[in-house]
């Protein structure tokens, strides 16, 4: 070990963030470990893809409520750290506290084999007409409140169920 015996051990902190604009959330280093978005924030109407894909390391994702209003398509793909999801209410719509129809509208949520937890506040993607959840074999609980996904049908594929 030589001279390296001098040096503490370096452990890797925890990148815990909060974003409250589009260019804050592009340019975020792909090591965060969580992310959160506060109430209100990221309803740019040229906003229209979520994609965190990019977020190998992502365990943690929270989204207040009132959030990305005009993303009509949703992506959290490949995320192999995820562990938990939560958004508020009234995010990820157009029509607050009602629902609407849209087919161009989708959420995807695919490869996060480490899913525990998802969690969609009432009246979020309420106009959304596409959800898949796909390949999340840890997941044990998916929580949705009042009026979310109003128009879709529900796909949960490869899901493992086991009893105790």
């Amino acid at each position: 070990m030589g001279e390296l015996a001098n040096f503490p051990l370096i452990v890797p902190k925890l990148l815990a963030v909060t974003v409250t604009n589009w260019n804050q959330l592009n340019t975020l280093n792909t090591t965060v470990t969580e992310i959160t978005i506060p109430s209100n924030n990221l309803n740019d109407a040229s906003l229209t893809v979520l994609d965190l894909s990019r977020f190998r390391r992502l365990k943690k994702l929270v989204i207040g409520d009132e959030c990305f209003m005009y993303v009509n398509e949703t992506r959290l793909t490949g995320l192999y750290s995820l562990e938990s999801v939560e958004i508020g209410m009234n995010s990820f719509t157009q029509h607050r506290n009602s629902d609407g129809d849209d087919p161009n509208r989708h959420f995807y949520l695919k490869n996060c084999p480490k899913l525990k937890s998802l969690k969609m506040g009432r009246f979020s993607f309420s106009d959304y007409t596409v959800i898949e959840i796909e390949n999340v074999d840890a997941l044990e609980s998916i929580e949705m409140g009042d009026r979310v996904f109003v128009y879709a049908s529900l796909e949960l594929k490869s899901i493992l169920i086991h009893s105790e």
